[in-house]
């Protein structure tokens, strides 16, 4: 499992990769990743592509996030592989977020 953060040009986005096993253990990075921008002004997009699993302390990391971002339309997910979507699908996180 890996966090890692990239910004964009301007330092108004932030993408935040996760790689491998998006679980409790990844936690304190995952925080990290989003603590040190300031509330409400960042959008946030967390690229799923190398997502192997997802359990449900990570949707509850998810909702941190969104929580943090003050704005649902301020946290994207993207490039979540079949299993993952599913996941997301089931616990009805595409009415929450929004999911490409």
């Amino acid at each position: 499992m890996s966090v890692t953060v990239a910004e964009s040009s301007n330092g108004r986005e932030v993408t935040i990769n996760v790689r491998g096993r998006f679980d409790f253990s990844c936690h304190q990075d995952f925080m990290k990743a989003y603590k040190g921008y300031p509330k409400g002004k960042i959008r946030f997009v967390v690229d799923l592509r190398e997502t192997e699993y997802m359990d449900s302390s990570a949707m509850g990391m998810l909702l941190q996030l969104r929580e943090y971002s003050e704005q649902s339309n301020n946290v994207q997910l993207q490039n979540g592989n079949d299993s993952v979507n599913e996941i997301l699908r089931i616990a009805n996180f595409d009415k929450l977020f929004k999911i490409s």
